[in-house]
């Protein structure tokens, strides 16, 4: 175990190095090259071959299970365990598949706002910046869990004007978004609308 770790990083550090922290002799682990490969060291090898060719062939999706399973079903016979570890020494791994979040929902009796915009999306046609803003919602996965994030943004600029994030799909996400556009930009007609309905 010690001379395959030495021969596993010998191009990164002095084997004369690692023999001293690993506390074996040199010429010791000079022996251990020189002799054959043991018939265990010979089938991990195969099979390490074959585990990567299942790994590739399933586009990086399979962890060690799958493939274990797999290797089955060519008629190997293989712990489980060993392949993890043949998978773990060549840094194989299985791609976690992303869940689909559903983030809409069409079946609500809010009132639905008239198309002002009908589709006019020139820089003619709105009048320049701070005219027309856009916005949408998304998700975005972390290792803690979905992370909801709203944004504004200017049709004509096509700068991002406001954002909002938050744990959970609240109206409030879309109105902090809005709040933190408004803020950063003069929209006077907006300005005049909230002034008169206060």
């Amino acid at each position: 175990m010690r001379y395959g770790c030495i021969e596993q990083h010998r191009r990164e550090f002095p084997v004369v190095l690692m023999c001293r922290v690993l506390e074996v002799t040199r010429s010791g682990y000079d022996a251990w090259r020189k002799r054959e490969p043991s018939a265990q060291a010979r089938e991990d090898q195969r099979l390490r071959i074959e585990v990567r060719v299942i790994h590739s062939g399933a586009r990086g999706c399979y962890g060690s299970p799958r493939v274990h399973a797999e290797l089955q079903a060519r008629g190997q016979r293989v712990s489980r365990k060993r392949v993890a570890r043949l998978m773990r020494q060549q840094g194989l791994r299985g791609k976690k598949r992303r869940r689909f979040v559903t983030t809409t929902n069409s079946e609500h009796t809010y009132p639905v706002a008239p198309n002002l915009l009908d589709r006019k999306f020139g820089i003619e046609e709105i009048g320049g910046p701070d005219k027309v803003w856009v916005s949408d919602i998304t998700y975005v996965p972390t290792r803690e869990g979905w992370l909801y994030l709203a944004i504004v943004l200017d049709l004509a600029s096509r700068l991002l004007v406001g954002w909002s994030m938050g744990e959970t799909l609240e109206s409030k996400l879309a109105i902090n978004a809005l709040d933190a556009a408004l803020k950063r930009r003069t929209v006077s007609c907006w300005r005049r609308s909230r002034r008169s309905s206060a």
